[in-house]
Order: structure tokens, then sequence, then C-alpha cells
């Protein structure tokens, strides 16, 4: 019989696609600081803000990791084994990460810059202009900047798949929040927005290690550990707030409530929903279960719409129906797109497994 499917995760990750596309067309709009019911929508965010780091943590509680039977064979692996098994893994994450990271880059570059050069008096100051150094500066790309995240991803599986090839190496996981932090107060110096692979893979160990702390503790315990991690949350929320946000690797407020308020809901949610746990809810589970196609599509998406009204001198900035709409335009497309991209290995990473 067929392992029935935990829909935990996929509901989580659904949460999170819709929080971030919403998040994107409120900001576009200008409406982040406008108050809907006594409160706005940045208010509602500083609630949310972990969810970006749940991808990592995600991964990391899914994540299979080959253990040898015995030293002989791991002495065998090392000896014979490892160049060409290092090989095809970072081929095969090229595949996966790089290449619909490039494959999407030109898709929002292309609207983006399309856009300027058929109507050139669209563009203003608020808009970056082409710049070379963008190239190596930032994976923030032109017109689709949310693609950050899948050069982030790649490169903390590479730095993770040698960490786990130098078990001394795991115990120095933990200094990796402070190695982050110590990068913002630098200006975040590493090309390609890199700065955050740190807490990346922070979160990434952090989600296999709570995986076996769970499964040692049971369900029932779990569940009350679980109950009180997320009352951590919000006390530490109301009293240490801090916020961290991935994509700039920017830390806003306290660096022990960030790293504590985030490990406590992350685990906290995970641990809940995981021993409950969710029946499938269909459209939230949906976009969950195809978040890549929604992750790497509603931004160019963003940007045709946004810079078509500019073209047709619409007045969209503040305009919470115009906003209404796009979003309802946006889950609408990337939802009829999902059969479609998933069936090109180069826009959705789909490729026959390797690995």
């Amino acid at each position: 019989m067929a392992k029935q499917r935990n829909h935990t995760f996929d509901f989580l990750c659904g949460i999170c696609i819709i929080r971030m596309m919403c998040n994107h067309a409120i900001s576009m709009c200008g409406l982040r600081n406008d108050k809907i019911l006594g409160i706005t929508w940045y208010e509602l965010m500083s609630w949310t803000f972990f969810f970006m780091c749940f991808f990592f943590f995600k991964a990391g509680y899914f994540n299979k990791t080959k253990k040898a039977s015995s030293n002989t064979d791991i002495k065998e692996e090392a000896n014979n084994n490892a160049t060409t098994t290092t090989k095809v893994y970072i081929i095969d994450r090229i595949k996966r990460l790089l290449v619909p990271y490039i494959s999407w880059t030109i898709i929002g570059s292309s609207i983006y810059f399309g856009f300027i050069l058929l109507f050139p008096y669209i563009h203003n100051s608020q808009m970056p202009s082409f710049s070379w150094d963008h190239l190596w500066k930032t994976s923030h790309a032109y017109g689709n900047g949310p693609v950050w995240f899948l050069m982030s991803f790649f490169t903390a599986y590479i730095v993770i798949h040698f960490i786990q090839k130098v078990r001394w190496i795991k115990w120095t996981i933990f200094l990796y929040p402070f190695i982050s932090y110590w990068l913002y107060t630098i200006d975040s110096p590493l090309p390609l927005s890199l700065d955050n692979v740190f807490m990346g893979i922070f979160f990434f160990f952090l989600g296999r290690v709570w995986k076996v702390f769970m499964q040692w503790l049971g369900r029932t315990r779990t569940i009350i550990i679980s109950s009180v991690l997320i009352i951590l949350f919000i006390i530490g929320n109301i009293y240490f707030h801090g916020e961290y946000t991935m994509s700039t690797n920017t830390w806003d407020g306290n660096i022990w409530g960030i790293i504590i308020n985030t490990t406590s809901i992350l685990c906290g949610l995970a641990g809940l929903l995981m021993s409950l746990p969710l029946p499938r809810i269909p459209w939230i589970n949906y976009i969950g279960e195809h978040s890549m196609v929604y992750f790497v599509s509603h931004y160019p998406m963003i940007y045709f719409m946004m810079l078509t009204y500019k073209a047709g001198y619409v007045d969209w900035k503040h305009n919470w129906a115009i906003c209404i709409i796009m979003m309802i335009v946006l889950f609408i497309a990337c939802s009829w797109l999902v059969p479609y991209v998933e069936r090109v290995p180069w826009l959705s990473g789909r490729w026959k497994k390797s690995v």
C-alpha cells in the first residue's frame, strides 16, 4: 500500500507563495503602508517575515543523506567515486536551478527592457537602468527580482554537499547566522547577493535536525513542544521583534530576537502541522505542489501589467481596485501556465532525475 502523502509542507509552501505574490503586487502598487481595518500590509508582513526561510528549512527536512554502511565503504567512496558523484550532483543542480535562473532572467529582462525600448517615456529615476556590474553584483534580475532565490538555493546546495563530506564542519553551522549578520554590517559584499546563503544553510540543517528530534519525541510531545515554540514566537515577536529579509540579507532589529523567533516559528509550525496532520486543501496545496511555476513567472507578469499601465498613462499607483485585479490575474495566469511550464525542463527545472 502506497504511503499517504502528508500535505503539511505543500500547504505551508502554498501559503508562502500566496503571501509572496500578494506582497509583490501590493508593494508594486505602493500600498504597503495603506491601512485596512486599522492595520497596514507592512505591519502584517512583520508577522510573516520568516516565510522565505521556510523553503530552506523544508529542503533540509526532506533531504536524504546517503550513508555508507562501514568505514571501508566510506574509504572506497572517497577513493573511487567521490569525484564522479560530486560532478553528477553539481550538473544535476545546475540543470534544476541555474538553468531556470538563466531562462527566467532572460524572460524578465526582455519584458523590462522591451517596454523601455518601445515606450521610452515610461522610464524614470525609480526604475533601474542597465548596468553591466548588475550581472555579478546581484542575482535580482531586471524584471524578475525573485529569481535570486534560485541562485542562492543552488549555492547553498553545493556548499551543503561539501559540508556533508567533512563531518567536523557541521559543528560550525550554528555560527552561520552571525557570519550572515556580520556580512550585513559591512553592506553584504558577496557577489550575486550570496550573503544570504549562510542563513539558508543554517535553516537547511535546522530542518534536518528538527525532523530527527520530532521522530525521537513522538507525536504527543511534538505537539506540546511545537505549541510552546509558537507561543514563544508570539511573545518574542512582540517584545524582541526583529525581521530577517532573506532576499537582501537584511537584519532589522534585535539579532537574538531574529534568530530565536525565526527558529521557534519554523520548528513550531512544522512540528504542529506535521503532527496533526492537515488534509489536502485544494487551491492552496496545488500552489504548494507547483510552487516553482508561481515563483518564477509571477514577477514578469507584474512588470508586464505595471509597464502596460504606465505606457497607457493609467493611474495605477495607490489604487486598491487595480491591485486586486492584478492579484486575481496573477493567480489565474500562473495556474493556467503550470502544465505548460512544467513540460519545459529549462523553465521548470523538472529534468529526469540523475541524482
